[in-house]
């Protein structure tokens, strides 16, 4: 049987939260044709992959094969 602790971590989930949020902003500033706000989306992806990365090397990350049985 394989252990499995895919993406049940804090740091996924910020992640994905933070991602979702930069597409959505992203989105309706090209529906509102508004650059400066697209620009925001981008940077809340750039910050979702920052958090992400931070959180995993605090240890709020995946845990490795090993450590999950």
């Amino acid at each position: 049987m394989v252990a499995q602790d895919h993406g049940h971590s804090t740091a996924a989930w910020t992640a994905v939260i933070l991602a979702l949020a930069g597409f959505v902003v992203g989105g309706a500033a090209l529906i509102l044709a508004e650059p400066w706000l697209f620009y925001v989306g981008v940077g809340l992806l750039v910050l979702a992959a920052l958090a992400g990365k931070v959180l995993q090397m605090m240890g709020l990350g995946a845990k490795d094969p090993e450590q999950v049985r």
